[in-house]
């Protein structure tokens, strides 16, 4: 499958999916390195759910239909410094993703994504018929590149989308290409939406205030998904100027019946002990982090790879030297050895992958290893092919 065809054809969701199946059938040992996040916080959360509904059931368990679980909404808005009034509730990031692209983009209008970028960016624009333009971030740092934002609009250009952290390659935004894009939107009429699902990872100094407080062109959406494995409990919200979100909010009421309110009573139980939380996050990163710089720097003095670390997060998206094709080659590895990469060509970058590296340590080791000797032997493969 050519890089066209994986932007145009199944999805990266259906690929994994696809690919995990299969492995299962097989009875092999599966290692996933595509998560993107650190993993679930089994224990934590476990004893955290135990405690709380036990009797008396925690008051944290209260209907999230109206405006979302009050708790969850208060603890999104001391954090954010923001009034009620500027918080959705969502069912995790890409519920935000979609309920934004439906209020806030008409017919006619365009958006502008990242690319390499998170495919759901544009496959959401898509289903609802919205016409997607691209923007590059090049490697091999992913800066954000403001010129080229500019560059790219168009007169119909509604909504500018963007990560930060970057996903797939875990490079943040600097802080003045930020204030520099609040600037160019408000200039030119356009929203932005920042997904930061990543963004905690980051530092004050590298990040220091949401995106929405830039500007109030600006969008801000989050969960609890890859900051602390937490995707089961569905948790995301939305960030921005009131009046901007009104006709998201309008949306909302009417049409969005999904949120669980078991699942959001979990997030505000999290909330009420997140330090916890933050230190399970804390402590997968940093185990993870030499093990998984030891090896890139190890693929580089050989010439297998090039790329670096990022400085935060729990992913890395290093260009495989001599491997155009990296569906295929994932799609080899996963067979030879149980050992499961996102291909670059899902986030619009053929050559690269995208590792997470946030997994137990010895499961880490024996994962990359196992992708280390696959790229020596795919390569000789191919050489006498």
């Amino acid at each position: 499958m050519t890089a066209i065809e994986a932007m145009t054809g199944d999805s990266y969701a259906e690929w994994v999916r696809r690919t995990l199946m299969r492995m299962r059938e097989s009875g092999g040992r599966i290692v996933p390195l595509f998560d993107s996040s650190v993993p679930e916080p089994r224990a934590l959360l476990t004893d955290l759910v135990a405690r709380s509904f036990a009797e008396p059931v925690t008051d944290r368990y209260a209907s999230a239909f109206a405006n979302g679980n009050p708790f969850v909404m208060a603890h999104l808005a001391r954090a954010y410094g923001v009034g009620r009034d500027q918080l959705i509730a969502t069912t995790g990031a890409t519920g935000a993703l979609s309920i934004l692209y439906r209020a806030l983009v008409t017919p006619g209008e365009r958006i502008l994504v990242e690319t390499p970028g998170f495919d759901l960016f544009s496959r959401i624009g898509d289903l609802h018929g919205i016409a997607v333009d691209r923007f590059v971030r090049a490697a091999p740092d992913f800066a954000l590149d403001v010129d080229a934002i500019a560059a790219a609009l168009t007169p119909t250009t509604r909504l500018v989308v963007l990560s930060n952290l970057h996903n797939p390659s875990g490079a943040p935004c600097a802080h003045e290409a930020m204030v520099a894009l609040a600037r160019l939107a408000e200039a030119r009429g356009v929203l932005v939406l920042v997904d930061e699902v990543y963004g905690d990872y980051a530092d004050a100094a590298t990040r220091p205030v949401p995106a929405m407080r830039l500007s109030p062109n600006i969008i801000t959406i989050s969960s609890l998904t890859k900051i602390y494995g937490l995707s089961s409990l569905r948790c995301g919200w939305i960030v921005g100027d009131a009046g901007v979100l009104a006709p998201v909010r309008t949306l909302v009421d009417r049409f969005e019946f999904g949120i669980s309110n078991l699942a959001h009573a979990a997030a505000a139980l999290v909330f009420d002990e997140q330090q916890l939380f933050d230190a399970w996050s804390r402590d997968c990163v940093a185990a993870a982090r030499p093990i998984a710089e030891a090896a890139l720097d190890e693929w580089r003095a050989a010439q297998l790879i090039e790329g670096e670390l990022p400085t935060f997060g729990c992913i890395v998206f290093p260009r495989l030297i001599g491997i155009d094709d990296t569906l295929a080659f994932a799609d080899w590895l996963a067979k030879r050895c149980g050992v499961v990469v996102a291909p670059g060509e899902y986030f619009g970058a053929p050559g690269h992958v995208r590792i997470g590296f946030a997994r137990p340590p010895a499961d880490l080791a024996y994962a990359l290893d196992g992708l280390g000797e696959g790229l020596c032997a795919y390569r000789a493969l191919k050489a006498v092919a």
